[in-house]
């Protein structure tokens, strides 16, 4: 799905900066594959966490200013 105009930019942005915080937030939570191997619920469980943390932040810095 592709928004028109702005919105595309909006999006595109949202996206680009989601990417940059869950693999900084993942960094730095020790969230790795070896974690992702050894115990997969529980890298799932820190990666939902660290995704709806990094999507408030994003939404706050980009759509609700």
């Amino acid at each position: 799905f592709s928004f028109p105009g702005p919105f595309a930019e909006i999006d595109q942005a949202c996206n680009e900066r989601m990417a940059i915080i869950v693999s900084d937030m993942a960094r730095q939570e020790d969230v790795t594959e070896a974690l992702k191997a050894a115990d997969q619920m529980e890298w799932v469980r820190r990666m939902n966490n660290i995704h709806s943390h990094a999507e408030e932040i994003v939404l706050t810095e980009l759509v609700y200013e």
